[in-house]
């Protein structure tokens, strides 16, 4: 088309994890501003920001994750479950040495 039709759009610019790292970290300690990030990277303000966001609610669902003394409940319900097999385990155990005792006392061998 011509150009009459409006200012032309760059292309898109897909940054790398660390990269987008990189910038979160410049503005988060106020080495660069929102608009200085997105001219260095290349990319529109509006992708800075939407990094912003996403770093931010990404390091606060990583924090409320990892509570110390708290365990995710998936290990929580394994543990219960694995307790459950080892009390059931041990009474079998005990059943069968009162049984094997039982035998012993009837008929000895020998």
């Amino acid at each position: 088309m011509s150009d009459s039709m409006g200012p032309t759009r760059r292309a898109k610019r897909f940054l790398s994890a660390e990269q987008k790292y990189e910038i979160w970290l410049k503005i988060l300690c106020g080495e660069l501003t929102t608009n200085e990030a997105a001219a260095r990277a290349g990319v529109d303000r509006s992708t800075v920001l939407k990094l912003r966001k996403v770093a931010k609610d990404g390091a606060i669902a990583a924090l409320q994750a990892s509570r110390p003394g708290r365990r995710d409940k998936a290990a929580d319900s394994e543990l219960v479950q694995l307790r459950a097999e080892n009390a059931r385990l041990s009474a079998t155990v005990v059943e069968q040495a009162v049984e094997l005792a039982a035998l012993r006392g009837k008929a000895p061998w020998g």
